[in-house]
């Protein structure tokens, strides 16, 4: 018996070896750590449990039978993140360059499988070279079933991608199917096809990380939702992000002990919006003030920065926030704000995540680059996804909400359960100036006449009571109390139910 554990130790150790010492050594001087250092640091300490240590490849073309290491590239499992249990798939770059298999597919398959059962979070970590081209469509069938489980998995499972690493052709596609990405600057890069192959057809020359590093795909493609200095980094605010998601779609938010009181009081916000009705300020600031602990995980924030998104919590659960940011092109929606919006809030709602909107957007961006790049259909994106929501809807409208993207920013009429608006809202078709030299065009010639119409319009249409007789704004709040009544809303609101008509599955202007 001692010689039979013996042995199973010394394979144990030598699947944990991965490509070999050295292989190990050539992945530290990158500044990257193992596929199981990531796993350790991930997971809670010694909760690790591994599926398949001992797989290998059956591939026997091009000498492959000759080349076979235990766990084929890729280590998978399960484990917990503060106490709640995950599964999880890491590509060895040491193995095969992390090239994906028949095996190696079969692999990755099991735990999606097994996650799907369990109803538990998935968490892909991306350190590859794409398809093991010795083993040709075999490679390919695995890259179509893990690809299949994805899909099966979205909107019941969160699924969440970690790019460590290159990410390269048939890769791309399994996290560009998952809920969120997140890579790390300098060492990670996402592309279908690489730079050879794009001097190669287009006569370009670029580097990797001009093609896909993570610069541009959090600011240009908006492909990532995020980017980290390094592995350590990268790995720690995973767990946070963990922290705010539900572990599928019936289970509800998490919800942790807050010593935040809900009802605080903060009277700094009486004083946020500046007088100047164009002088921008910092909606982040706003988030922070109300979100307990001041604690706010924002989701791609560095593209689209004219909107915010992110997760926050308010008595210790989770809440979606969406804001449009004055500091930004004035807070205007485009095309690219209204995917990144619309995305995230399909995403809370698929997970029964409530969702809080400020408003402050003084319409949608004109000129022929918009129009011509789609924004119609993209504005209608955010339209759509806020009408199809059914999980509470608080909507507070601190300033400009101006037009059509006063509609489309999450107002009554589309389907919030609460409005409210500061006294300083602004509810208008368009702002004072537009709108007087529409009306009164004939007065245009006479400055005091202009000067009196445009008073006259600010008097009766610039403010939230208009809204408020007809019933589109449920109250005209104080800001210092916004948070109170967000807490108190969400609270009312955590019995909602709602029903939709059946159908096989909308679709959306995609």
């Amino acid at each position: 018996m001692k010689d039979i554990l013996e042995k199973l130790e010394e394979r144990r150790a030598q699947a944990r070896l991965g490509g070999g010492e050295n292989r190990v050594v050539a992945q530290h001087k990158r500044g990257k750590l193992t596929a199981r250092e990531r796993i350790e640091l991930l997971l809670d300490h010694g909760s690790f449990e591994e599926f398949d240590m001992f797989v290998q490849h059956r591939s026997s073309d091009f000498g492959m039978e000759k080349q076979k290491i235990p766990g084929d590239g890729v280590v998978t499992g399960w484990g917990t993140i503060n106490g709640r249990t995950v599964f999880l798939f890491s590509k060895d770059f040491t193995v095969f360059g992390g090239s994906l298999s028949e095996a190696h597919a079969q692999k990755i398959v099991k735990v999606q499988d097994m996650a799907i059962k369990m109803r538990a979070p998935i968490i892909g970590i991306f350190d590859a070279g794409g398809a093991r081209i010795q083993e040709g469509v075999a490679a390919l069938g695995g890259y179509g079933e893990v690809f299949k489980r994805n899909v099966a998995a979205s909107g019941v499972i969160p699924q969440i991608s970690v790019i460590m690493g290159p990410c390269a052709g048939g890769d791309v596609y399994s996290p560009a199917m998952t809920d969120f990405i997140f890579m790390v600057r300098d060492t990670s890069y996402m592309f279908v096809t690489g730079p050879d192959v794009v001097k190669t057809v287009t006569n370009e020359v670029v580097t990797a990380e001009e093609l896909g590093g993570a610069k541009v795909h959090t600011t240009k493609s908006s492909i990532a939702d995020g980017s980290f200095e390094n592995d350590v980094e990268a790995i720690l605010q995973i767990r946070r992000l963990l922290d705010y998601l539900p572990a599928n779609n019936t289970d509800g938010v998490p919800e942790i002990a807050s010593f935040d009181d809900p009802l605080r009081l903060d009277m700094s916000l009486d004083t946020l919006i500046p007088d100047n009705p164009n002088k921008p300020y910092d909606m982040g600031e706003l988030i922070r003030r109300v979100a307990d602990e001041g604690d706010f995980f924002e989701i791609q924030a560095t593209y689209a920065r004219n909107i915010m998104t992110g997760f926050g919590r308010i008595e210790g659960r989770t809440v979606g926030f969406v804001a449009n940011q004055p500091m930004v092109l004035a807070g205007v929606l485009d095309s690219d704000a209204s995917r990144k919006a619309a995305r995230f809030v399909r995403f809370c709602d698929a997970f029964s995540i409530p969702i809080v909107t400020f408003v402050d957007v003084p319409g949608f961006l004109p000129g022929t680059a918009q129009e011509y790049g789609g924004l119609i259909k993209h504005g209608a994106k955010l339209l759509f996804a806020y009408s199809q929501a059914t999980v509470p809807l608080v909507t507070i409208i601190t300033r400009k909400a101006f037009g059509g993207a006063y509609d489309v920013m999450a107002s009554k009429h589309v389907g919030a359960d609460l409005n409210y608006a500061w006294p300083t809202a602004q509810i208008a078709v368009m702002g004072a100036k537009g709108a007087v030299e529409i009306i009164f065009r004939g007065e245009i010639g006479d400055a005091g006449k202009i000067a009196e119409r445009t008073s006259e319009y600010e008097d009766r249409f610039l403010s939230p009571f208009v809204a408020a007789e007809r019933g589109y704004i449920d109250e005209v709040i104080m800001p210092h109390s916004t948070r109170k009544r967000i807490a108190r809303a969400l609270g009312m609101l955590r019995t909602k139910e709602m029903e939709q008509p059946w159908k096989k599955h909308d679709n959306i202007p995609l």
